[in-house]
Formats: C-alpha cells, sequence, structure tokens
C-alpha cells in the first residue's frame, strides 16, 4: 500500500487576511495593486477547496500483487492535489481497464483519500490447441495475440478466437467452431485451452454467371480459378471459397473480355453465398458485356528528337480489323518502348491512347511516343543480405550509381533477383535523392536456404528402376556459386557427378565450370554391351544480348566397351577395350522464349559443333542444328494453357585422319527424340545370322543398334489442358514425330562372308541404313502428382521400316525431397 499526503496544509497557516481587515480604506489605498488582490483572491479559493474537502489528499491503491503501486498510479488521470473531479476519476478508471492488467477495477472515496481497489488479470501458463488438424499449431500461434507468460485478458481471447476462425475461413471451414476454455491453476496463472472443431470443408457448390451473352457459362468457368466442387479435385484447393480468390476472378473476367474486344466490359459485382446448412457457397458474377470493338486506325505520334513516327511503325506488331486485344495493345507498347530505350532514349515513354466510335464499333490506337522524366540513380542500396555478397546483387541489377532511372530497369532489376533463385521476396524501392532529378534506389531482398538435399527414386523405360541421392548449394558462401555432388543408381546404370560453375567468373559477363563424372552403362535391354565413361569437362559461357549467348566446352573422356557375350555383334567386338575422347565444342542460340522449362511462345535455335582429335583416339567433327517455335493458342482456345510447339533439327558427322569411329559417338534415333520407337531403334543396324552354335546346337540372333553419321528430326506437339484434370497438375499433349537416321560408320564391315576368316557360317548384315522418313504419331500427359513427376507417351508408328525397333509405351516418374 502506497499513501500519499499532501504538501499543501502547511499554506493555511500562512494566508494573508489584510485586505478583510482594512476596509474600503485599505482597499482604496491598494487600489493599483490589482494583481496582487487577484493572487489573494485565488489563495482564498484555495483555501475554501481544501477546507471544503474537494481535494485529494492521499491515493491509495489496494489489491495489487504483481504490479507496482506507482506502475498503477501512473496510469491515471487524476494526481494528489487535484479535485474529486467526476470526469476526471471517469477517465481514470477507463485507462486503468485499458491497460488490460486487471480484471476489476474499483474507485472510492474516504474522506479525503481516493482508495484504487484493483484485481490483477491472471497471467498466462500455456496456450494449447485442441482439435485442430487442418491448421498447425504453429500456424495458429502466429495469428494470436497471446503468449506464454504475457497478462491474461477476455478481451484479447475473444479476438484471438476470431483471428483463428479466419485461419479456419482461408482453408474454406466457414462451419469451423472455436471454444476459449480457461483452466486456472495457483499463484492467479491460468492455462488458455483452445478447442477447436473443424467442421467439414465448405466448398463451392455452383458458381453462376449473370449478363453473359457471348460467352457461354462454361467458357467463363475455364477463365475463373474458382472452380466448383467435384470428386476428382482432391488434390486441388480450387474448390474452396475463398473472398480474395473471388477478388482475383473477377478481374481475370475483366482481362479476358478486354482481351477479347469489350471494350466497355463492367464487373458489376462478384458474391459469394453460405447455404443455409453451412457447408457450401454458391457464387455468382454479374457482369455487363458491352459491344464487341475491332481494332481501326492505328498511328504513331512522336514528340522524341530524331525518332520521327515513321521510323518506328514498323514496330507496329497489331493489324486493323482484329479484335481489339487490350493485353497485346500493352504487349506492343512494352516492346516499343524497350526498343527505343535500347537506342539510346533511356527515358522514352510510349503511353497507347485509345479512342472508340460505339456506332462503328471499332477502336483507333494511337501509340504516344514521349519522353519521361529524367531520373539518374544517385545512391544505389542493397538490403537484407546477411549470406549473399552485395557484390552478387549487385552485378544482377542492370544500373549503377550516376545510370539513368527509369521504370523498365526497375522491373527488369526485381525480375534478374527473382531469377537467382536466392530470395524469398524481392523489392525494388525509390526515394527523393538531394534533388529533383535524383533518386535513391534499394534494392530490399528477404533471402532463404539456398542448399539442396536430394533424395529420390522412379523408374524409367530407359534404365529400369532409379535411386538418386544429391547434395547442392546454389550460393555457395553467399559468392554465387552453384556447386553439387549427385549419385544415380538404376537396374542399367550407375553415375556419379561433381559440378562447380560460377555464373559471374572473373567478374565479368562469363558463365563457367567444371563437371567431373563417372557413368555405367548396361544395354542388355536393346544392346549387347556394356559401356564405362569417365571424364571431364570444363565449360564456358557468356551472352552478347539477353537473346544471343554462346557456349564453350572442352572434354576428355576415357571410355570402356566390354560386357559382350556371343551374340554380340563384330562391329562391337571391334572395339571392345578403351578409348580416350578429347573434344572441343562450342554452341550459338538464340532464344526469344518466354520461359526456359515450360515455353509458351517465343523462338529457339542452336547451331553447335564438336572437333574431336586435340589428342586422343577419336578424330572427327559432328555438327548439329535445332531450331524450335512456340505458338500460343490463346486467342483460339481463350486458354493459357494452348500451346503449339515446332521442333526440328539435323546432324552429320565427318571422319578425318585416322581415328578409331566408335559407334558410341554416332547419332541414335529412336525414344525421345522420336516417340514410337526404341532408343536406337531406327538406323543402321547389324543383324547377324548364326544357324547353329558349335557349342550347344542352340540356335542364335544377333542384332546390336550402330547409330549414324547423318540425322534429321522434326515434330509438332500440341499442349493442352485435361478435361476435368488441369486443376491436378495434369497436363496432356499429342504429337507427331518425324525423323531419320542413316550413314553406317562402323571400323570394318563384315556384310560380305567371303570376308571372314574365322566363324565362316556366320555373317552379318546392315539394316535400316536409309533416309527414308519414319513417322510416328500419339498422346502423353504429364502429372506434377505429390509423389512426383509422372510423364507418359504412347506413341504409334505410323510410317516404318523393316526390322525398326519400337516401343509403344513410354514413361518415367519420380520423386526428391
Amino acid at each position: 500500500m502506497l499513501v500519499l499526503k499532501s504538501k499543501r496544509k502547511a499554506l493555511l497557516a500562512s494566508v494573508c487576511l489584510l485586505p478583510m481587515l482594512m476596509g474600503s480604506k485599505a482597499s482604496a489605498q491598494f487600489a493599483p495593486a490589482r494583481r496582487h488582490t487577484a493572487v489573494e483572491h485565488n489563495g482564498a479559493a484555495e483555501r475554501e477547496r481544501h477546507s471544503s474537502g474537494q481535494v485529494i489528499e492521499n491515493i491509495e491503491v489496494h489489491g495489487n500483487d504483481r504490479i507496482e503501486a506507482s506502475t498503477v498510479l501512473s496510469y491515471m488521470v487524476v494526481r494528489t492535489g487535484d479535485t474529486f473531479n467526476q470526469d476526471n476519476l471517469d477517465r481514470s478508471l477507463k485507462t486503468l481497464y485499458a491497460t488490460g492488467l486487471f480484471k476489476d477495477v474499483t474507485l472510492h472515496r474516504s474522506g479525503d483519500t481516493l482508495q484504487v481497489q484493483v484485481v490483477e488479470n491472471p497471467i498466462v501458463n500455456r496456450i494449447v490447441f485442441e482439435g485442430n488438424h487442418a491448421a498447425k499449431d504453429e500456424d495458429l500461434r502466429k495469428v494470436i495475440a497471446l503468449r506464454s507468460r504475457a497478462v491474461f485478458s477476455q478481451q484479447t481471447t475473444a479476438a484471438d478466437r476470431q483471428k483463428i476462425l479466419e485461419v479456419y475461413a482461408q482453408k474454406a471451414r466457414y462451419g469451423a467452431d472455436v471454444t476459449p476454455q480457461i483452466v486456472r491453476l495457483a499463484h492467479n496463472r491460468v492455462d488458455v485451452v483452445f478447442q477447436v472443431n473443424e467442421g467439414p470443408q465448405t466448398l463451392i457448390r455452383k458458381i453462376s454467371f449473370v449478363g453473359n451473352k457471348n460467352f457461354s457459362e462454361a467458357r467463363l468457368a475455364g477463365v475463373v480459378s474458382s472452380k466448383e466442387t467435384q470428386w476428382y479435385r482432391f488434390f486441388s484447393s480450387s474448390d474452396e471459397y475463398n473472398p480474395e480468390r473471388l477478388r482475383y476472378d473477377a478481374e481475370l473476367l475483366r482481362r479476358f473480355y478486354l482481351a477479347n474486344g469489350f471494350v466497355d466490359f463492367q464487373m458489376i459485382n462478384a458474391t459469394g453465398e453460405l447455404s443455409p446448412d453451412r457447408k457450401s457457397f454458391y457464387v455468382t458474377f454479374t457482369l455487363n458485356e458491352g459491344p464487341r470493338y475491332r481494332l481501326g486506325k492505328m498511328d504513331i505520334r512522336s514528340s522524341l528528337r530524331h525518332v520521327p513516327a515513321a521510323s518506328l511503325r514498323k514496330y507496329i506488331e497489331l493489324f486493323p480489323n482484329q479484335w481489339y486485344d487490350g493485353n497485346a495493345v500493352q504487349h506492343n507498347a512494352t516492346n516499343m518502348e524497350e526498343i527505343i530505350q535500347s537506342k539510346g532514349n533511356p527515358f522514352a515513354v510510349v503511353r497507347p491512347e485509345i479512342a472508340r466510335n460505339p456506332e462503328k464499333r471499332i477502336v483507333n490506337l494511337l501509340f504516344d511516343v514521349s519522353e519521361g522524366p529524367r531520373m539518374y540513380v544517385e545512391r544505389l542500396d542493397i538490403n537484407g543480405n546477411t549470406i549473399t555478397q552485395d557484390s552478387v546483387i549487385r552485378r544482377q541489377l542492370p544500373m549503377a550509381e550516376g545510370d539513368p532511372f527509369t521504370a523498365m530497369y526497375k522491373k527488369y532489376s526485381k525480375q534478374a533477383l527473382q531469377d537467382l533463385g536466392y530470395f524469398s521476396s524481392v523489392s525494388i524501392d525509390q526515394s527523393q535523392g538531394s534533388a529533383p532529378d535524383r533518386v535513391n534506389v534499394a534494392a530490399n531482398v528477404v533471402e532463404k536456404p539456398t542448399g539442396e538435399f536430394s533424395l529420390g527414386g522412379g523408374y524409367s523405360t530407359d534404365v529400369g528402376i532409379i535411386g538418386n541421392l544429391g547434395l547442392k548449394q546454389h550460393n555457395l558462401l553467399g559468392s554465387g556459386v552453384d556447386a553439387g555432388i549427385s549419385g544415380t543408381m538404376a537396374y542399367y546404370q550407375r553415375q556419379v557427378d561433381l559440378s562447380v560453375t560460377d555464373p559471374y567468373f572473373l567478374n565479368r559477363n562469363l558463365v563457367a565450370g567444371v563437371d567431373l563424372f563417372y557413368i555405367e552403362n548396361k544395354y542388355q535391354t536393346y544392346q549387347n554391351y556394356s559401356e564405362g565413361r569417365y571424364g571431364v569437362t570444363f565449360r564456358l559461357g557468356y551472352a552478347y544480348t539477353n537473346h544471343l549467348s554462346q557456349s564453350w566446352n572442352y572434354s576428355l573422356i576415357h571410355r570402356t566397351i566390354g560386357g559382350s557375350w556371343s551374340e554380340t555383334s563384330f562391329y562391337i567386338l571391334d572395339q571392345a577395350g578403351s578409348s580416350l575422347l578429347s573434344q572441343i565444342g562450342t554452341t550459338l542460340t538464340y532464344d526469344t522464349r518466354d520461359s526456359r522449362l515450360q515455353p509458351h511462345k517465343g523462338f529457339v535455335a542452336r547451331v553447335g559443333g564438336d572437333f574431336a582429335g586435340a589428342g586422343g583416339d577419336e578424330k572427327y567433327v559432328r555438327g548439329k542444328v535445332d531450331v524450335g517455335y512456340y505458338l500460343p493458342l490463346d486467342d483460339m482456345m481463350g486458354n493459357h494453357d494452348w500451346t503449339v510447339a515446332f521442333t526440328a533439327g539435323a546432324g552429320y558427322l565427318a571422319d578425318w585422319g585416322n581415328g578409331r569411329h566408335d559407334v558410341i559417338d554416332n547419332f541414335y534415333l529412336g525414344g525421345q527424340n522420336l516417340r514410337g520407337f526404341l532408343d536406337g531403334g531406327v538406323g543402321p543396324r547389324a543383324v547377324g545370322q548364326t544357324t547353329v552354335s558349335p557349342a550347344d546346337g542352340a540356335i542364335h540372333s544377333q542384332e546390336d543398334l550402330l547409330g549414324g553419321r547423318f540425322i534429321y528430326t522434326g515434330s509438332m506437339t500440341v499442349n493442352f489442358p485435361m478435361p476435368f484434370a488441369a486443376d491436378m497438375g495434369i497436363r496432356g499433349r499429342y504429337f507427331v514425330d518425324t525423323g531419320a537416321l542413316a550413314g553406317l560408320r562402323v571400323r570394318n564391315n563384315y556384310t560380305n562372308p567371303n570376308q571372314l576368316n574365322y566363324y565362316p557360317y556366320k555373317y552379318e548384315r546392315v539394316s535400316g541404313d536409309t533416309l527414308t522418313p519414319r513417322i510416328s504419331t500419339g498422346l502423353g500427359f504429364s502429372w506434377k502428382s505429390p509423389f512426383g513427376l509422372i510423364n507418359i507417351d504412347a506413341g504409334i508408328p505410323v510410317l516404318r521400316k523393316r526390322n525398326d525397333r519400337t516401343q509403344l509405351l513410354r514413361f518415367g516418374f519420380g520423386q526428391q525431397f
């Protein structure tokens, strides 16, 4: 208990009564000193307040245990010496309650003393969640405000209950119920138990569209990301109701209509209504399509010096009378802006302007080219990186201190840092510099683990049952160096790789790396020999532009051919033993694809060559060219998942000098580059005849795939979403493949029996050495399943030659974790 006593009691004995005793004459005498008279009047009022008992002389605090009395007094509005003012007392009561420290507070006057009676809130001992399965304990702890060893309050508990319900609402469990239970313990402590009854998921039962005239409900249902619940969506969350997703769907519909010419489209409302039984949602999109417009006149207006509008018209990618596409218009403006900026106008801005003609239902388009505000980078800061070195981040940015700063550079800076894969989030922020045309740029990053340990397995038709183990670090010691070691063990293959890659070798635009490897293949499934190799490859690459790059490599490989038996071809027996390959190669690549892993549009061309003979036993020159064109079918199919890919390739191998002519260096056709046929199943092969074996009298036949000098391939693949399965990560494809392989390349020819001095009963002939095209067609699908990536292709040979080896079904799957 704390009792504060007033220091003002002594003032009562020293009050001056002189003016009252002297009467009016005295008052007249002291009239000039009116300021002193006012002070004396206030003193009298003070005496009257004290004498009437209106002043708080003492404040006593009762009931406090953990909380000091001085702390209680610090929260109050009234102080000793103040009057018993009801407003101030009420405000003090409210502030004490607002601290959350007290369960009950009472203010009571006893004479000149203010008594404060408090009941402290208990301390939280622990927080427990029961009945939760869809949400983990750690996820729920992140959203609540209650903490162990903190002060408990009913208000905070009620707010935390609501936050937990919001977590379950995000998981489409709107029927969930949360009941806080308080378990009181000794020493004014409590356990808080949140009893959760999750209930069933509240899924979307029906999606409806109101106001659509040009597109069916089925077509619009394919645009939005929300889906109606179906039994096969057990791996998808698209049928879970989420208000944020509903807003996103409204934006998807707006973009879809703008991309199809509906310039006046309006999304009136997007609502989700919970059914009375709280088990499902009914989603309704109400929209106004408006008329559909085509493109009319297109022109360019330029206010840039030395950049006439006529010189830019060739960059217009659109054409009159096509349906207006807002995405295509903006994309065209962005491309034009990048071209102009790359030609010495860093501040150029291209803004598309449209003019509607509702009567003719056309949109006239004008690209306005002007100069934006001149801004320069004054300071470039890197924030948030604790492992990655500043230099690794700075070298990815397209700008430095003193360079121009544009919105395009800001966009590319963010994309470049995200592409590194070192950060979970990236933001490029700007602030005003020391002058109006100066800007400070901050690259803010949040790092994520870049190490990778993989343990996986699967099955492939090429190498059988697969097991693999790998350890990688994509940002070694924050230097940006990629290093890793991996091993693969399969029924027909063993492989170990050690790889190190520096993406910025010698602090220049050079990608350098080295690979050490050991590979052992047993081809018993389709060859009569085994092959082993170990060696080293050095790599060096650089980029000329954003689309053009070149790479070089040098390989020194020791190879061994063995594991043969009586059915093995003479061509293979000739090459049994060891050889050394010393090879240098280069590849020039021009790539405009929008994605390297899953391209949707763009073009890629590769021209490469290998030269063997700088030492070693092999002497040959090998050239290869590959092209690919990816055409999106968004406009035709109205879906981004449709793409048609055209690919083609050709290669030729020529010998020089007196090399070994090993068949393992030849081209092979079949499998991945010609589906429907076995790996290497098309092209020259050794077909021998054995009547009766001298050893056991058995009849044996032999066949070994020999490969060839010249190869060409072509393919057309249509990638499409699988009906009712796109949400499960399943994508389908239809393909037509063609190709041929010819040009026998062996050390000796054993097709003439008269040339054989041993085993005269046995001779071999070569089959399949022809450039007649083979054609196959079929279907396939890829599934990003919870068990790993699964690929299945079923190919049917349409045009084949006798003795070609086919493989109707090709599949593989695996998983890493």
